[in-house]
């Protein structure tokens, strides 16, 4: 496995992967920044700071987490949500077919390994609030106002 730390307006970024692909994106309070990126971290590197320059909406690079089943189906659910839109707990748990799961659905949430390319930020409350967020809810609300910024308008 490689390991590269990018820097993000996050905070220090680490990537995880080998040829298989990524296994791991977390998001670090401090660390030393990577001077060369292996080459099997190159295009999650390069599509990552894409992202947080405004210039990619959706990843492409070969994922592998590691997790069991249900967790793996919840993150590929996870996958789906559409970039600038958000889904509540409840509504995951009903896509998955078992509304009793929600607990469940949210502890795999949290297990997300690869935070911002599988978006588990875009799981709001059913109540429209900022619930839970691995990385810390500020950064769960940058994320969601870097994805859908509202436009000021010019009062003159």
């Amino acid at each position: 496995m490689q390991t590269s730390f990018i820097n993000s307006p996050l905070g220090i970024i680490k990537i995880v992967g080998d040829a298989n692909g990524i296994s791991i994106v977390s998001i670090l309070q401090e660390g030393e920044l990577s001077t060369k990126i292996p080459k099997e971290l190159k295009e999650a590197v390069t599509q990552l700071q894409e992202y947080f320059e405004g210039k990619r909406i959706e990843f492409s690079f070969q994922l592998n987490p590691k997790g069991t089943e249900f967790q793996q189906k919840v993150w590929q659910e996870l996958f789906n949500i559409p970039f600038e839109k958000t889904m509540s707990y409840l509504d995951l748990a009903k896509k998955l077919g078992d509304v009793k799961a929600i607990r469940a659905v949210a502890s795999a949430n949290g297990k997300n390994p690869l935070l911002i390319v599988i978006p588990c930020h875009r799981v709001i409350g059913t109540d429209g609030s900022l619930t839970g967020y691995a990385g810390g809810l500020w950064r769960k609300k940058w994320l969601l106002e870097h994805e859908n910024p509202t436009n000021q308008q010019s009062l003159f």
